[in-house]
């Protein structure tokens, strides 16, 4: 099995929920991981963004296509 890698940072956690269910939707294997941090009351999202989503590398041309998608509309 391949393994994942970062693909992309992530803005704030709307846009994690919905390419979340994008990707779930088309079985693209993925994982989103947030830069909360409950003892610095989330003061390293401010730094490095929300959170990033990694996947095997096989998925990353697609997922940066909808994430595109996604930021033009908005």
């Amino acid at each position: 099995m391949e393994g994942f890698f970062k693909v992309v940072i992530l803005e704030n956690d709307q846009e994690a929920l919905l390419l979340d269910s994008i990707l779930t939707e088309r079985d693209v294997p993925h994982e989103i991981r947030s830069y909360h941090d409950t003892a610095f009351n989330g003061l390293y999202q401010i730094q490095k963004g929300w959170g990033h989503i990694s996947a095997p590398r096989a998925y990353h041309e697609e997922i940066m296509g909808i994430i595109s998608d996604l930021r033009k509309e908005t």
